[in-house]
């Protein structure tokens, strides 16, 4: 049964949240003034460059986008579980390999690796929560270079990486209940033998460590900033599956791994294997997990530059908690209860979702219902906590934003660095905030500048569904990592000498690209061949990039200098077919071109 007090917060919740849906939240574009403001020295002139990297997820389009901040200019486009022609992501050999096969997925979060405590410019993880994947990103090329596939788990959320010493592991959790043993057998009816998994992945060689079961649900994810715990966000403690089973319960959990105990365990062999996957239990009592109540329905978590909390938010709670990480030692010890972790639980509006950090004690939390940014300070909620005073509150400011944020993030705040500078609010809904573009509109990335007591909107930015969540890190630890061309030897196949060779019904063309000419002229083929084009970049100019495209053939892909990409084919199209350099490499670029030539069979 659902309770009263649940119900009545959720109805004053959705009533708030229609009207503000309806009038688009409050009048006031910038701070506690209320005047929108805009300053030069947050503008990137042309030819000067951000102070900022911003790595977005892209929501469904399966990428990862990076921008530059405050600028808010796209810089690249990262396709990871996409099909992307203009680089020929999923459509080369080596990206094929890599999806497996899939075509879609559902980026929610990308997080940075990490040496004591910030970041160290090696690698960026994302999530596929569709097909439950996760994909590692070589900060250096800015590409993809490694998937891991994770069994027992749908709905493949929270993702974070180890802080410190530095990222050796990677946990992900399952948000969606399903049996372990997925196989269609027994009753796939019975939500009671539903479960989550605590996924753990070796960030070096993308394997899984292990897998911690839990009976509930587990939705965002962090890691403190001492390698010990690392958490997750749990609603739905009911273990229903629909959503009044949901609903029955006042409270859900801050769900807390303990990875001294989890080692130990694992040294120690006290672990089941299913599917080649060593399963622990992290059911409460086994002293891997403990189960913190906290008001229903949370979502984010977030650990604050210091290191000492974590703040989770209520979602249909109008309050976020504060758990202090230096009890939790006691908490596994049993020598406090659960809910003595709670040194806070602030009121800061309606629908808060997610909480980041300036690194002067204060928080910044997203209320997706009230469509605000509100600012609050850590110290003076756990104070009024313990020591109530009537009248006062641990809020400092409010923003209204356009409209219903959702994530949101301040200028490296995911680390012990964080600065204060910038905040994003990622906004669901853009309504009247640009041109109209049809049915589908765009969403609406606002920056905001937080380095003033009032938070002051800079900017709105359209974002194509749906950019969930991002980082904001300083240039300084990322430009120096990235490198402006790739190293020839590193692809194995790479061609210095263009030949083609035939074994059977295969054939293998291997391709130089030079502006402005490929090393071969043509390749001649029998229709029903299986043919391999080779090709490699042999400019040595940094941005000269070329294009390998085969018309009629569905293939299009571009090299970088130095890269080397190939495709497979089977040439079952007889004729002569044109293929031609897509980029823009030179004065010649049109007569960049070689003839695909298939000869029919004979009859």
């Amino acid at each position: 049964m659902v309770s009263t007090r649940f119900l009545i917060v959720l109805s004053v919740a959705l009533a708030v949240g229609l009207t503000f849906g309806c009038a688009g939240g409050g009048s006031q574009e910038g701070g506690g003034s209320g005047a929108a403001v805009s300053h030069a020295d947050h503008e990137v002139a042309p030819g000067e460059l951000d102070d900022y990297y911003g790595f977005f997820s892209g929501g469904h389009s399966g990428e990862v986008r990076v921008l530059g901040i405050p600028s808010m200019r796209v810089l690249k486009r990262i396709p990871v579980w996409n099909i992307d022609p203009g680089s020929g992501w999923g459509i080369t050999n080596e990206s094929r390999a890599l999806l497996g096969g899939m075509q879609t997925g559902d980026t929610h979060h990308v997080h940075g690796s990490y040496e004591d405590g910030t970041y160290d410019g090696k690698w960026l993880f994302v999530n596929d929560k569709l097909n439950n994947r996760m994909a590692r990103i070589r900060v250096d090329l800015m590409e993809v270079d490694a998937v891991v596939n994770v069994p027992h788990a749908q709905g493949a959320h929270g993702l974070f990486p180890q802080r410190y010493p530095s990222t050796e592991w990677v946990v992900l959790n399952s948000e969606f209940r399903t049996p372990l043993s997925n196989d269609g057998r027994g009753d796939m009816l019975d939500a009671s033998t539903y479960g989550g998994v605590h996924t753990i992945i070796n960030a070096a060689d993308m394997e899984i460590v292990a897998q911690v079961t839990t009976p509930v649900n587990l939705d965002l994810a962090a890691t403190d900033y001492q390698g010990k715990y690392s958490f997750a966000t749990s609603y739905n403690s009911e273990g229903g599956a629909t959503i009044s089973e949901m609903l029955a319960s006042d409270r859900d959990y801050l769900v807390v791994f303990n990875w001294e105990a989890i080692k130990e365990a694992l040294a120690n062999n006290n672990y089941r294997i299913v599917d080649d996957i060593k399963i622990l239990d992290g059911t409460e009592g086994t002293g891997l997990t403990a189960y913190i109540p906290i008001p229903k329905n949370p979502h984010g978590v977030n650990i604050s530059p210091d290191g000492n909390y974590a703040v989770a938010c209520g979602k249909v709670s109008p309050t976020v908690s504060i758990i202090d990480i230096n009890k939790l030692d006691d908490l596994f010890a049993g020598n406090i209860e659960p809910r003595d972790a709670v040194v806070g639980e602030p009121e800061v509006g309606l629908g808060p979702l997610h909480t980041t950090f300036d690194g002067r004690g204060n928080a910044y939390t997203s209320l997706f219902i009230d469509s605000q940014e509100v600012k609050w300070n850590i110290q003076k909620a756990i104070d009024l906590y313990s020591n109530p005073v009537e009248g006062e509150t641990a809020v400092v400011d409010r923003l209204d934003i356009h409209y219903q944020v959702g994530h949101t993030m301040a200028s490296m705040a995911e680390t012990k660095e964080a600065d204060g500078k910038y905040l994003i609010s990622l906004n669901k809904i853009s309504k009247d905030r640009f041109l109209n573009v049809g049915p589908l509109k765009p969403e609406n990335d606002q920056l905001i500048d937080i380095s003033n007591d009032e938070m002051i909107l800079l900017k709105d930015e359209p974002a194509y569904i749906e950019p969930h969540d991002c980082i904001i890190v300083r240039r300084d630890l990322i430009e120096p990592h990235v490198v402006h061309r790739a190293v020839l030897e590193e692809h194995p196949l790479a061609v210095t000498q263009s030949s083609v060779e035939r074994v059977g019904n295969k054939v293998t063309a291997r391709i130089t690209a030079s502006a402005p000419v490929y090393g071969l002229q043509e390749v001649v083929v029998n229709q029903g061949d299986e043919v391999t084009f080779i090709v490699t970049n042999t400019d040595e100019i940094p941005d000269l990039a070329h294009g390998f495209a085969i018309s009629n053939y569905n293939v299009s892909f571009v090299v970088g200098p130095f890269q080397t990409k190939s495709v497979t084919i089977t040439a079952d199209k007889p004729g002569m077919y044109w293929i031609y350099c897509t980029n823009f490499c030179h004065a010649l670029h049109l007569e960049m071109r070689m003839r695909f030539v298939v000869n029919p069979r004979s009859t």
